[in-house]
């Protein structure tokens, strides 16, 4: 049997297992044209949450009682479709099933001589596009500028820190642990790093450890750190808006400072994007990922959730900062 995870409930506020479901079909058969995928690595990540919702969006919510999707690393077992050829390995977001069948389309072919698998879900995948794409092209870093990240021990955050030690910045971490907080430093080389958790101040910790202020802030979580850190920006300072993790459980949305005195005052840029907004740029994006990767200018960590079945708990895991990097469930 071929078992296919599904959405049961539509959450309210935090989401838990029950609005997950296990189904069990018969085994799938490629037609004409088509291939049998069998998924060997699946990405699990914050925007899950807003397909969730039956809400309007940049995509289309899940249905309920049908198949939660994201990226997906799988390997073709059956191929009657001339593009394919059995053993290829391909990326997709595409459903969280064992096996399915799928015309091809949508897919891109990864060399798993290159790098691992799972490298194409994070650093080679759409995390590394989205920290390269978010902090490249939207904040434009020069050298001697101060980067601040937030949910910097993250897929995204660890990778767009990286970047921009990379570009000659001085790059200061935010992250909810000491453990992270020594990881960024020791393995990603930030600068600085800040646990807010434990900071009493954390206006006071982030002026601190950005004495001349912040040029870039590279926004994964929103909320009172975010707010924090507007506090400390430069004149023309330039805030990529990648996510909001903080504030996707919420039932209510929360009144914070109001930050239009700020933007203005600073003359600051502050800009949201989703990564399709970059999609003409991806091959340039990917081939310097992987120049860097190659040379050893960037690494990466992950956390590896082993079996099918843990999906959702790996999902659920990522709201209680459990990841290390990217987390990736392997098959």
């Amino acid at each position: 049997m071929n078992k296919t995870i599904l959405l049961a409930h539509r959450p309210v506020g935090t989401p838990t297992l029950k609005d997950f479901k296990t189904a069990e079909t018969e085994m799938p058969v490629a037609k004409d044209g088509e291939i049998l995928l069998k998924t060997l690595y699946i990405s699990v990540d914050p925007y899950i949450r807003g397909r969730m919702n039956d809400a309007k969006s940049y995509v289309p919510p899940f249905e309920l009682n049908k198949p939660i999707q994201s990226g997906i690393i799988a390997e073709v077992v059956d191929s009657k479709n001339p593009a394919f050829t059995k053993g290829d390995s391909v990326s997709g977001i595409i459903d969280w099933k064992e096996y399915q069948v799928s015309s091809g389309k949508g897919l891109i072919k990864v060399d798993k001589a290159a790098a691992p698998l799972s490298a194409y879900l994070g650093v080679l995948g759409m995390t590394g596009l989205t920290a390269y794409m978010g902090l490249v092209e939207i904040a434009q870093p020069k050298a001697g500028e101060t980067l601040v990240v937030s949910g910097a021990a993250g897929a995204v955050g660890s990778i767009a820190g990286q970047i921009g030690k990379i570009l000659g910045c001085t790059v200061v971490g935010i992250t909810g642990s000491d453990e992270k907080a020594a990881l960024i430093k020791s393995k990603f080389k930030f600068d600085e790093a800040i646990n807010y958790k434990t900071a009493p101040n954390l206006n006071s910790a982030i002026k601190q450890a950005c004495p001349k202020g912040i040029d870039i802030y590279f926004d994964n979580v929103g909320g009172e750190i975010s707010d924090a850190v507007l506090y400390n920006i430069n004149k023309h300072a330039r805030i990529s808006v990648c996510g909001a993790i903080s504030l996707y459980n919420s039932t209510m949305v929360p009144i914070g400072p109001r930050i239009q005195p700020i933007i203005v005052s600073k003359s600051a840029m502050m800009r949201g994007f989703i990564i399709s907004d970059f999609y003409e740029k991806f091959p340039q994006g990917i081939k310097q990922l992987a120049t860097w990767l190659k040379e050893g200018k960037l690494t990466y960590t992950e956390t590896i959730v082993e079996g099918f079945d843990n999906a959702p708990q790996a999902f659920l895991d990522l709201f209680e900062g459990k990841n290390e990097g990217k987390m990736v469930v392997k098959v």
